[in-house]
């Protein structure tokens, strides 16, 4: 992966090359505006705090940290006319199209630790058919032609992965949970956001800088492809969300939004997971350590579908015990990187931690100063999956591989929040490296 170069006016957050999508056709654009696959932060809360109640589950006797994994799907909501969504959400006939689930993530619970697989919604189940339509032998089709048990199937066809339990949520549920996490701070690109569809009823109008959304406009706002193109950067850009609001958990406010997590269940979320064993993650809340990983895939020539690339999974994935062995590497291969920090914490930390970087032996620390952004701390990386993760362990932040995030070769990139004086509180009482950017103006 190339580096992408940073562009003026978007500050707070490492940003994405715009890739222009094909319009879909006029006849669907308009209903798919609104059929998103669901940003699934409500899922992965929902899906990590209920443990499975299942036989031999160790963590069910309370003396061991949970273990288990989930299927995490995003269904869209069904139209039986235009903006007219069908009362009965559940019901197969008389509808505009089928709901897909462009959104799928495999989420790998050991006690603390949270391993999510995002794989992107035209994957092939298995090998390619020429005989058969493209569409479906995509997994996003599979929840509709066999309903979660299909879906199940597939995705476990895909990862190799054993699923234990499955979640799958509506949009409306995901507004309504990010609207009970107190909403999302976004730095909206240089050139601004407007999405106007009247037929299916969107009108999100945003200028550049930093936004504070609600549910609804989230929803809008992770389903806009502007500013990170393809959907590898749409699960680039919602990683970011979800880190941002699974970061609320443990808060006052998170605790708060429980009943409204929970409370999904039969009113936007289906699942066969077991609620009611929610005490036993609880504990591992304020430890808790996400890595979020992209599914590696190849396009199929000829085709819009993409065939699984096992051999770079085993590299990327933390779920699995290749991709473990990997970041457990020596530490001296470990800090041949050069680590790109963006400081939009607005607190001059940039600066004291490069210092501390260098000193652990991180010889290429770079630093740039931007506005403070209320967005989420983290450590993103295309390939240099190991680096991060020891950067991601050190820090206690969350780690983020993907496929369209702006860090090249041989890099790692560190963005610090606001959030970052609470977290890395320590790094106030060093002193700036000698070569630290001056401070830039906090954004309001």
């Amino acid at each position: 992966m190339t580096e992408s170069p940073l562009r003026p006016g978007v500050p707070g957050s490492f940003q994405f090359e715009f890739v222009a999508p094909a319009p879909a056709p006029r006849s669907r654009r308009g209903v798919r505006a609104v059929q998103w696959g669901g940003l699934t932060l409500a899922a992965l809360s929902l899906g990590g705090l209920a443990l499975l109640g299942q036989p031999g589950d160790a963590a069910a006797g309370g003396s061991s940290p949970p273990q288990f994994t989930l299927l995490v799907a995003g269904r869209d909501i069904v139209y039986c006319a235009p903006r007219t969504p069908c009362a009965d959400q559940d019901q197969r006939t008389g509808l505009l199209q089928p709901p897909n689930t462009d959104t799928l993530m495999v989420v790998k619970v050991d006690g603390s630790a949270v391993n999510v697989l995002n794989i992107p919604r035209d994957t092939n189940v298995g090998p390619f058919n020429p005989e058969l339509r493209w569409a479906e032998q995509k997994v996003n089709s599979r929840y509709w032609a066999g309903g979660p048990a299909a879906l199940v199937q597939a995705v476990e066809t895909i990862t190799g992965e054993r699923i234990d339990a499955y979640v799958i949520v509506r949009t409306d549920y995901v507004a309504r949970v990010i609207d009970a996490l107190g909403g999302l701070d976004v730095t909206v690109p240089a050139g601004g956001v407007e999405w106007v569809d009247r037929a299916a009823g969107v009108d999100l109008r945003l200028p550049p800088g930093p936004h504070h959304l609600n549910g609804e406009q989230a929803v809008l706002y992770l389903r806009v492809r502007k500013g990170v193109g393809d959907d590898y950067g749409r699960i680039d850009h919602q990683k970011q969300a979800l880190t941002q609001l699974a970061s609320r958990l443990t808060s006052a406010q998170g605790l708060a939004a429980l009943p409204t997590i929970l409370g999904g269940i039969g009113n936007g979320v289906e699942t066969d997971a077991d609620p009611t064993l929610l005490t036993t993650l609880l504990p591992e809340l304020p430890e808790l350590r996400l890595r979020f990983a992209t599914l590696p895939t190849t396009p199929i020539p000829g085709t819009s579908n993409l065939a699984v690339n096992p051999e770079a999974l085993a590299q990327v994935w933390g779920g699995n015990a290749a991709a473990g062995r990997a970041a457990a590497s020596s530490p001296g291969d470990l800090v041949d990187v050069t680590v790109r920090i963006r400081d939009a914490s607005g607190a001059d930390l940039g600066g004291r931690l490069a210092g501390a970087l260098r000193t652990l032996g991180y010889a290429r620390v770079q630093v740039e100063v931007v506005p403070a952004s209320r967005e989420a701390s983290q450590v993103i990386t295309g390939l240099e999956v190991a680096a991060a993760s020891q950067l991601a362990d050190t820090l206690g932040l969350p780690r983020l591989q993907g496929e369209r995030f702006p860090v090249g070769p041989g890099e790692v990139g560190i963005l610090l929040g606001t959030d970052a004086r609470q977290s890395l509180a320590a790094l106030g009482a060093l002193p700036p490296a000698p070569d630290a950017p001056p401070s830039s103006p906090e954004t309001p």
